[in-house]
């Protein structure tokens, strides 16, 4: 997996694609992202949330059924709900979702503008920058047994200095681990990586 930083600035890069937004989903896995973030305005966030429109919005349908990019003009996905005329009364008028990565781990974003179309050379850049992304958070097939080890420690609530102990390594050794598994896992705090390395069936 990449740094943080990697991360950002490939957001940071869509962000300028998308003035009325964008929804970032890497790597859905169990119907929810590994890593997800959005940046709509909030009176649309909530609108959305409170409708429960997560299960029936066209985009998410849309990228489950294939891979690649589509104008949210051109979905072929019916929507019932009105949840696009929904989202351009809230001025996410024009948009576009993409789509990439097995089933399995599938990432899903969508972009919203409120002024013009993207253009064919703009979508091919944000295809490319969701494809990056999706390829630097992919999470690591396995942890090291140290690292492992340190995660279940933490786990069973030991402090640094007890499971230095329980591990017969000295404290500083204990941390060094937790900052790799830390790295490893792209997670800002050990209780993040703990997280993480439970969602990822890691541990």
């Amino acid at each position: 997996m990449s740094s943080r930083a990697d991360i950002n600035a490939g957001l940071r890069k869509l962000g300028k694609f998308a003035p009325s937004g964008y929804f970032v989903g890497l790597h859905i896995r169990f119907a929810a992202p590994l890593m997800q973030f959005q940046t709509y305005r909030e009176d649309w966030a909530e609108f959305y949330v409170r409708n429960g429109y997560a299960l029936r919005d066209p985009t998410i349908a849309w990228g489950f059924s294939t891979t690649g990019s589509c104008r949210w003009s051109a979905l072929p996905i019916p929507d019932p709900f009105n949840i696009l005329r929904e989202a351009a009364a809230h001025g996410l008028t024009y948009g576009l979702t993409v789509a990439h990565g097995l089933i399995s781990s599938r990432t899903i974003c969508s972009f919203a503008r409120d002024d013009r179309e993207l253009t064919n050379a703009e979508i091919e850049e944000i295809e490319a920058t969701v494809r990056h992304l999706h390829d630097i958070t992919e999470p690591p097939a396995s942890l090291t047994k140290a690292q492992k080890e340190a995660l279940r420690c933490i786990a069973e609530g030991d402090r640094h200095a007890a499971a230095a102990a329980k591990l017969g390594i000295t404290e500083s050794a204990f941390k060094a681990r937790l900052i790799s598994v830390r790295e490893r896992l792209n997670a800002r705090t050990t209780a993040e990586a703990l997280q993480r390395a439970k969602e990822y069936r890691l541990l």
